[in-house]
């Protein structure tokens, strides 16, 4: 019976410094993210602003 000589795989904690590196890399990529989202954002707003102040749109508040 050689079932006893079969290697098994020995559970070990968790790397602290792959969980930082993982970290860091998720932290990093939702950081660029949401910067990108933010850099839409104001270039919409920039181009709404431009097109207001050339009079190619106009703003209609009404009172009620």
């Amino acid at each position: 019976m050689a079932a006893h000589k079969i290697a098994h795989a020995t559970l070990k904690g968790p790397s602290v410094v792959k969980e930082i590196c993982i970290g860091i890399t998720l932290g990093m990529f939702a950081g660029g993210l949401w910067k990108m989202h933010h850099w839409n954002e104001q270039r919409k707003v920039r181009a709404f602003y431009d097109m207001l102040e050339k009079g190619e749109i106009s703003v209609v508040v009404e009172e009620e």
